[in-house]
């Protein structure tokens, strides 16, 4: 009897192991996808980089494919508010640049697959099993690493700063706290490897205002993003019942 009570017990263990790794298989998908691709991205030249792109539609449908139509509109949603953004801010007024001075092909479908990382790690049972500690650390984390930016780094970061202050935001107030730390943990990851291979960097100053210092990479980017996140979570109702009405009953 006491030999089965142990394998109970680690069955159940097991099982809960296994479902948290299905949950959280878009993600780690995705930051794998982050990885390779801003590797190989420094390699190529302009046709290597719409070949990349293409592959990230491809692996953001696939991704896609099993969401409910609510995940989907967020992301349609994410994707286009960010793409605006993109071509704004990198592509107009160079606030960053990216390495062959363009908006590259694989930019969009990639904010939409930094968005779905975010919400599968923000839904998945671990983080809601994590939720205090979780969001304890990455208002830790952030708040070094923004105070490291603005008094001991050789590159001051004012702007990654106030987008700290957006995160602390969008973790105490916002309607989905751990999307928030999934955004940080994922887009944390992409802003410091896409800088350290060259793929973008960011002006020293804001070139909007003239006098907002920056880093390469801002401390507080997830707080930047969280904006896209915020849209998507708020418009894709709207996007959700607009399509429902215009399908044939």
């Amino acid at each position: 009897m006491s030999a089965l009570t142990g394998v109970a017990p680690a069955g159940v263990a097991l099982r809960a192991a296994r479902g948290h790794l299905r949950a959280l298989a878009p993600a780690l998908v995705v930051f794998a996808w982050i990885v390779l691709g801003l590797s190989g991205e420094s390699l190529v030249g302009i046709g290597g980089q719409r070949a990349l792109g293409a592959l990230t539609w491809v692996l953001l449908l696939a991704l896609l494919w099993h969401e409910s139509p609510r995940t989907r509109a967020q992301v349609a949603v994410v994707v286009v508010f960010a793409t605006l953004v993109e071509y704004c801010f990198a592509g107009w007024l160079g606030v960053y640049v990216y390495r062959l001075h363009n908006v590259p092909a694989f930019v969009p479908p990639g904010h939409g697959l930094v968005y779905l990382a975010a919400l599968c790690i923000g839904r998945s049972a671990l983080a809601r099993s994590l939720r205090r500690p979780l969001i304890a650390f990455t208002i830790l984390a952030g708040g070094l690493w923004a105070l490291w930016g603005v008094t001991l780094s050789a590159r001051p970061d004012a702007l990654g700063a106030f987008w700290y202050l957006c995160l602390l935001g969008f973790l105490l107030w916002g309607r989905q706290p751990l999307v928030y730390v999934g955004a940080f943990l994922v887009v944390s990851t992409l802003e410091i490897l896409g800088t350290a291979l060259g793929t973008w960097a960011w002006s020293t100053v804001d070139p909007i205002v003239g006098w907002v210092s920056m880093g390469n990479p801002p401390s507080g980017a997830s707080g930047g993003y969280g904006w896209f996140d915020a849209a998507g979570i708020a418009l894709a109702p709207v996007v959700v019942r607009a399509f429902s009405r215009r399908r044939p009953s």
